[in-house]
């Protein structure tokens, strides 16, 4: 009985290209269906421990599952309706705002022109064509938009069905897979569940406490509308490495145009020194310690993600490569691959490799 052959290492790589290739397409053109899909089954599965609650308390199962989303979904239009009156509110001073500005750009129109000895009409003409782009833009702003809405009314309707169906689904799953295999299958789910309610969890703590920092910074410099910028931080923080820098611009932004020059220093010292504690006290302990996922695939995953599908895809980046980390560690041949999503270093020092200089061929 003959081996089976070994395929050489650039045609296994040329297959995984491929694959990687044909995904990511797949991706690409699914977004206005998978986006809203994948949102669904995340909150599906942090649900669930809810609805199962509700169901041992001897409460029918559609039953359970309606009062958990009403709930969940009132506590989410209570946050959003508070966020509006006070965007709102803000709004009703963006005039104020836009003078305030307008003069401290031409300050600093004077000073760049002085400084770095340009004409003051070619950066104003550089700003003009700024704007011009923007307003070309307002179109796929408003189909943004669009989406966003599609996604809010059809989550509640995805989320439910998941729930009703989850017998389903798992039932159907198990048909994939022989008996033998049903052991890591089993192990593969539990640990999806586990690290994805975690996760998000974490994320929620994490918010709490980001929007209690910088709630308490801005109150303590007197910048206008500390709660809104400070809670709204925290919610643009989510989005990893990307978000806090939103956040931190939007303040100082704020404080540019309604406070002396000195406290947009004042306030980004303090939101650094937030951002500080939270990357490298709440985020390893509360958040980082659920998902291990290094660091450097974590920034190429999240910045893939907004190339995909946006915003949407830079907060969806980081669950769904641990759990591709989950199933690739699962799969005896693909266990490389799930070692370089991890966050295991080899120690210092270790050499797998003798490298040597190669030796010169005699004349």
């Amino acid at each position: 009985m003959t081996e089976r052959a070994t395929l050489p290492l650039y045609i296994k790589l040329s297959h995984i290209s491929i694959v990687l290739l044909s995904v990511f397409f797949v991706l690409y053109i699914g977004k206005a269906i998978l986006v809203p899909l994948l949102y669904a089954m995340v909150y599906a599965i942090l649900l669930n421990p809810l609805v199962n609650y509700v169901c041992n308390k001897g409460v029918n199962r559609v039953l359970s599952i309606i009062l958990v989303l009403a709930v969940a979904f009132t506590l989410v239009g209570v946050m959003i309706y508070w966020l509006s009156m006070q965007i709102g509110s803000f709004m009703d001073t963006l005039p104020v705002f836009k003078e305030k500005f307008a003069m401290v750009f031409r300050q600093g129109l004077g000073w760049m022109s002085e400084t770095f000895n340009v004409k003051t009409a070619e950066l104003k003409e550089g700003v003009e064509q700024m704007k011009d782009n923007g307003l070309g833009n307002i179109g796929r702003v408003i189909g943004a938009i669009g989406g966003v809405f599609v996604v809010v009314f059809l989550l509640p309707v995805y989320i439910f069905m998941i729930l009703f169906y989850k017998p389903l689904l798992l039932d159907f799953i198990s048909q994939l897979f022989a008996k033998e295999k049903y052991e890591t299958v089993a192990e593969v789910l539990s640990q999806t569940k586990v690290l994805i309610q975690s996760y998000l969890v974490g994320l929620l703590v994490e918010a709490f406490v980001v929007a209690v920092m910088n709630v308490a910074v801005l109150l303590a410099l007197g910048v206008q509308y500390a709660v809104l910028l400070g809670i709204v931080g925290a919610l643009l923080n989510i989005i990893p490495y990307i978000g806090g820098l939103i956040a931190m611009g939007l303040a100082l932004l704020v404080t540019l145009t309604t406070m002396e020059p000195i406290y947009v220093v004042y306030v980004f010292l303090a939101y650094s020194l937030v951002q500080f504690i939270d990357n490298n006290v709440i985020v390893p302990r509360i958040v980082a310690s659920k998902v291990k996922i290094n660091a450097l695939v974590s920034i190429v995953v999240v910045l893939l993600g907004g190339a995909l599908w946006g915003i949407a895809g830079m907060f969806l980046a980081i669950p769904l490569t641990a759990i591709t980390k989950v199933i690739l560690d699962r799969v005896e041949a693909l266990k490389p691959f799930g070692f370089l999503l991890g966050d295991s270093m080899p120690p210092i020092g270790k050499n797998v490799f003798q490298f040597r200089k190669p030796r010169e061929k005699a004349k």
